[in-house]
């Protein structure tokens, strides 16, 4: 399977990658797709995601955490 991530807005609705200027790259790992969550969640913050969602596939991995500090 690949890796994504699904980012959401503070409703949890799902954001289109493509209308934020973003390319969410699947990995072929859990440890690849975290790596990149780890170098761009602050890009991420700023272009208004709020939240994110670890898939597998079609398959909740973990989910939705949020990337606004606590």
């Amino acid at each position: 399977m690949t890796w994504t991530w699904r980012l959401e807005d503070p409703d949890g609705a799902p954001l289109d990658p493509a209308a934020l200027g973003v390319e969410v790259p699947g990995a072929d790992n859990q440890g690849d797709a975290e790596s990149w969550l780890g170098e761009n969640w602050r890009d991420l913050l700023g272009r208004g995601v709020a939240a994110v969602t670890l898939l597998d596939g079609d398959t909740r991995v973990y989910g939705p955490m949020a990337l606004a500090p606590a």
